[in-house]
Parts: structure tokens; sequence; C-alpha cells
């Protein structure tokens, strides 16, 4: 059931001023709509939104971020009362960004204008922004998705393994992650510097506004059949991956760090396992040296993941684009330049004596084959100590270079 709104002053968004008043009244609501040659469509979402604004009494705007339409979209929507914005950037982000820059309300709802979202049934929306959400997401799986609205693979596949990797990957309790459907503060979600100008700018502004912390809550909403006799703007293999991909370069923990850690501690097990010779598994099946040089390898691998994971933390944080991690921020402080590089040239020394020991003991056997039982070992061992302090090293100097701030210089007048 929708909500009771408390009574305020409607008014046509043609009044507008340029302070963002209608009839002299701060506008509290705008309905905006992205809209790229939606003319089948167009007409049935601003009517609808219209009808919810003058129902409600709520002072309010339905607006249309055009994206370059050829089939007299804006003018369809102008002639209902709604106010049309031209993007000139293309693209699904690009089109709601500028839509959020013009818009003159307190609070944004943003609903696609293929008709797939009732427009009068924005009372819950409204209600949660006034009680202080600062990101209220429509969810479709509680809300109900009618026959035909959603293809299966998205249904079943795409939208449900999306949202889960977003739940696990950022601890955001959001269960339709791209849900079209949502409302905002316009200037808490201002302030989040959105970028994408494509469908990742879904993903986007859920989980930029759960690292900054804003309030977010889900209210359900229903799916309807699109309205339209084309085919929809969405790719789905190719919108699927950029979104996948967001999330991924969004947390060096799940993309670097976690995998890292765990190839480092095979690597551990099968040394620990290996040092002083081969292990039996089952009657008959043993392994040896080739599994400890596999082990080797994965320290080697897992090392350089982890070594990626604070680089990577560390840029965002200088670019300003993931927020500052307090557990992060204070290992920052204790592992300087200085201090790793000198733990890598400890271990480099420890990597050089082993190393050193496995020709000696070449020499006195008379350069004789390499046995395995010790020489062999105590060498693989030993090399993978020596790579993994010469990327320590490195990654140290790397990070030092990501945080050197530049100042361009001012061109001589």
């Amino acid at each position: 059931m929708t909500p009771v709104l408390p009574l305020s002053i409607f008014s046509s968004p043609r009044s507008l001023s340029d302070s963002g008043q209608a009839d002299g009244r701060a506008v509290e609501l705008t309905i905006l709509m992205p809209c790229l040659n939606e003319a089948e469509t167009i007409q049935s979402c601003v009517r609808k939104a219209m009808s919810f604004l003058a129902e409600s009494g709520i002072s309010g705007e339905v607006l249309v971020a055009d994206n370059g339409s050829t089939d007299g979209s804006q003018k369809m929507a102008e002639q209902l009362g709604a106010r049309v914005v031209s993007i000139a950037d293309r693209g699904y982000g690009a089109a709601l960004i500028g839509g959020i820059e013009a818009a003159a309300g307190r609070f944004v709802i943003m609903g696609d204008s293929d008709d797939s979202y009732d427009f009068t049934a924005l009372g819950p929306f409204v209600a949660e922004l006034r009680a202080g959400q600062e990101l209220v997401m429509g969810n479709r799986f509680k809300g109900g998705i009618k026959p035909g609205a959603m293809p299966p693979l998205h249904r079943y596949l795409g939208n449900p393994l999306l949202s889960w990797i977003g739940r696990v990957f950022f601890s955001i309790p959001i269960g339709d992650f791209h849900c079209g459907l949502r409302g905002f503060s316009r200037e808490a979600v201002r302030q989040l510097g959105l970028t994408n100008t494509g469908m990742e700018f879904a993903s986007e502004m859920i989980v930029k506004s759960s690292l900054w912390g804003l309030k977010i809550v889900e209210v359900p909403t229903t799916l309807w059949p699109d309205g339209r006799s084309r085919p929809p703007h969405l790719r789905s293999w190719r919108d699927g991956w950029r979104h996948l991909r967001f999330l991924l370069l969004h947390s060096p923990r799940w993309l670097f760090l976690y995998p890292g850690l765990f190839f480092i501690a095979i690597g551990l097990l099968a040394i620990g396992s290996l040092w002083s010779g081969p292990v039996q598994l089952w009657p008959h099946v043993f392994i040896d040296i080739h599994s400890l040089v596999v082990g080797c390898f994965a320290i080697i691998i897992g090392s350089q993941l982890v070594m990626f994971s604070a680089l990577a933390r560390k840029y965002a944080m200088v670019e300003g684009f993931l927020p500052p991690a307090a557990t992060f921020k204070r290992m920052l402080l204790d592992l300087t330049l200085e201090r790793i590089v000198l733990c890598g040239i400890l271990v480099f020394v420890i990597g050089l004596v082993g190393s050193l020991w496995a020709v000696y003991s070449w020499v006195v056997s008379g350069f004789g084959p390499i046995t395995y039982h010790d020489i062999m070992r105590i060498l693989v061992i030993s090399l993978t100590a020596i790579v993994v302090a010469v990327q320590m090293v490195a990654s140290a100097f790397l990070g030092s270079i990501l945080e050197i701030r530049h100042v361009p210089r001012q061109p001589e007048t």
C-alpha cells in the first residue's frame, strides 16, 4: 500500500525559476527520465509522473534528460508539461548525470522512460527519502516481475549473480543492484562524483553510496513489460561484463588480495610439507620436488597479487575514487618505503645465502648431478625468496611514486 504523503504545493515544471523555485515554493522532487528515441512510451511515463505529483500534492517537476532523440520524444514530453534538457554526451549514465545536474528538486527519483515502471506508485520512495534515507532502491524481485518483463537470462542469472557479487564485495544489503527505479538525495549523490557514462552507472551509484556511508534502503517495486516495439538499448553480455568489471576494479581486496593470500597459503603448505622430502598421499602416490616447485610459483604469484592490492588501494585513495580505509591507512603509516626496502633486502639476503650454499654444494660434489634431496630443494626455495624480495622493493618504490603530487606549471604570460 502506498503511504499517505503530507500535502504540499504542486506546480507545473514550466513555472520553474532559475533558483529551483516553483510558484514561490522550493521544488521537493524531480522525477527524472533518461530518454533516447522513446516516442512510443514517453507520453505514458510523463502522464503517470504528472499524475503522481498532482495527486500526492508534492511540489515537483518531471525532467526528461534527452540523449539525442530523433523521433520527436522531446516535443511529446514538453507538450505534457515536462522539462526537457539535452545531454550531448551519449550513454545511459551520461544522460542521468546530466539530468541530476539539471534537476531542481531536493530529491530525485529516476526511472526508465520505456513504461516498465509505474510512476504513479512512487509513494514509498518519497516516504523513505523524507525519513532521511539518501538512496532508496527499488527491488523488482520483491515487488514482482510481470510475465515477459525481464528476459530469463537477466532474471535467473545476470541480475542475481551480479547483485550477489556486489553484496559480497561491498557488504551492501541490496537484492536488486540493477533496478532502474531509484530515489536519492540529489546533493548527496552529486558529492559522490559519479563518472560512468554507460550502463554500469547503475552499479557505480550503489557502490559509491555504500563506500561513502550514505543511508541505503530498499522498497519493493513492480516491473512491467516495456511498451516499445523495438529491442532495448541494453546489451546483455557486453553490459553485464561492464558491470562486473566495475565491481572488480573498485574492490582491490577481491580482485587481488584474497586470491593472493590463497596462492601464498597453498605455496607455504607445499614448502612446509615437502621441505625435508617426498610426501605419500596414498599407497603408491607420492608428491616431491615438482610439487615443491609449483608451491614456490604459487608464492611468487600470490605475493605479486598482494602487492598489487596495496598499490591499487593506494592509487584509489590518492585519486579519491575510493574513500580512505582506516585499517589500510594504519598499515601505510607503519609500512614506509624504507621499512619495506629493508625487509626486502633481508629476504633477498636469505635467498642469496641459500643459493650460494646450493652452488657451493654443487662445486664440492665435483659439478656432478644436482640431487633433489638436498641441493635442489634449497635452491628452488632460495630463488623464490630472491624473486619475492625484488617484487617487494619494486612495489614499494612504485607505491611511493603514486604518492607524488604534481602541480602543473602555469604558462608564462
